[in-house]
């Protein structure tokens, strides 16, 4: 067998992540150590393997479900790809065009969408207390349905974006990360600064900042969270950071400094995202059907963006950080200054600059979603592993 890949399973043998069988993935924090590193092992495993031309159908037929209750780009085209190449084709949900608008309940459409299905996507990310409460009533109604024995399976869930964490992202930027610094080794006392930025637009989702100060404070990293007063990110986040690092030997504190954040770090992560405060104000509002309520708020967290105008990640400022050269780091599409908006949460030559390193990161994305499935559906994973490469079929024919 390739050494590469034998490295890859050999590993895999090595961690314990039996529970992640049959299992779902919600928090990247309700995960153990030994199950975060199978995701990344896999991830690179299936990496490999396509870029080597390696066939990774592990199904025949199934479905993949999508439902996004968000915009997408990236995550949606990440889930698809991650189904496909596994052997699942996808169906997205499209709720306007389901009976969900005639009062069919959460049981009833998780059940009837999953006869076939082996696992369901899910973005619900835009309501505090929502997103990951649906996820969890979905959860509950498929696994009442397969041991009711309705379905033949219970479809695993896997969480692209909710309003307590987005880990498909983060674990994606987490393996960029690893990629970038030779390894997970390498990254105790790496200074990572997750800072809020300015954008001209409000209610951007709190899951990105908090996924990464609960997932990155697990490498024993020194991780920053930067923002104005006000920008705060839920307190639960932070008290598992907290524990994170303190179990890691890493760090984690806050500042209201841009500047404190950027000096000497080895990774910025400048992302803008609604105060937490504000986002359960407008939660409430909408429960209410309060829509000049809603345009009251919008008004006035925009006023309250546009006074930290200067919370733009600037060539000054990358200038500061670790040899003036740390890894710029965003979910994208980032607010960019003089392109996509007049002012931003990035000037343009940084932009430009990272680019290339932007888009690698987020092409971790489609495998950290495929080895999820796979953890989830694969009773022994590392022997599955061995069995495509020893099968050896090509994905395409050259």
């Amino acid at each position: 067998m390739d050494k590469k890949l034998q490295g890859y399973i050999d590993k895999l043998k090595s961690l314990n992540f039996k529970e992640m069988y049959e299992g779902d993935f919600f928090l990247t924090w309700e995960k153990t150590d030994d199950e975060i590193e199978a995701v990344f092992t896999v991830a690179d495993a299936l990496r490999y393997m396509r870029e080597n031309n390696i066939s990774t159908k592990v199904f025949e037929s199934g479905l993949g479900i999508s439902l996004f209750r968000d915009n997408s780009t990236r995550t949606r085209f990440s889930f698809a790809s991650a189904c496909n190449l596994l052997g699942l084709e996808v169906q997205d949900l499209d709720e306007g065009k389901s009976q969900i608008a005639h009062g069919e309940t959460v049981r009833e459409t998780a059940n009837m969408i999953s006869f076939m299905a082996d696992v369901i996507g899910i973005r619900d990310d835009m309501y505090i207390g929502k997103g990951n409460k649906y996820m969890h009533d979905v959860v509950d109604a498929v696994t009442k349905g397969h041991e009711a024995g309705v379905l033949e399976q219970k479809p695993t869930l896997v969480n692209l974006q909710c309003d307590i964490d987005h880990p498909t992202q983060c674990m994606a930027d987490m393996l960029h990360i690893i990629h970038t610094f030779g390894g997970a080794e390498n990254l105790k006392g790496k200074k990572i600064a997750m800072t809020w930025a300015y954008s001209p637009s409000y209610g951007k989702p709190l899951s990105v900042p908090q996924g990464v100060i609960g997932l990155m404070t697990r490498f024993g990293m020194e991780v920053v969270l930067a923002h104005p007063e006000g920008y705060e990110v839920m307190p639960e986040v932070e008290e598992v950071a907290k524990a994170n690092a303190a179990a890691s030997g890493g760090s984690f504190r806050k500042t209201n400094s841009m500047a404190d954040a950027f000096r000497d770090a080895d990774i910025v992560y400048p992302k803008s995202w609604a105060p937490y405060a504000a986002m359960e104000r407008r939660t409430d509002l909408y429960g209410k059907g309060d829509f000049d309520g809603i345009a009251a708020l919008e008004k006035e967290l925009l006023a309250q963006n546009a006074e930290h105008k200067d919370w733009c990640c600037t060539e000054e400022l990358m200038k500061t950080t670790k040899d003036g050269s740390a890894l710029y780091l965003h979910c994208l599409p980032a607010d960019i200054s003089g392109v996509s908006c007049t002012d931003g949460e990035v000037e343009a030559s940084v932009f430009d600059r990272y680019r290339d390193p932007l888009y690698k990161q987020a092409s971790f994305k489609p495998y950290i979603i495929a080895a999820m499935i796979f953890l989830a559906k694969q009773a022994d994973p590392a022997a599955a592993l061995e069995m495509l490469a020893e099968r050896n079929a090509p994905r395409h024919l050259k």
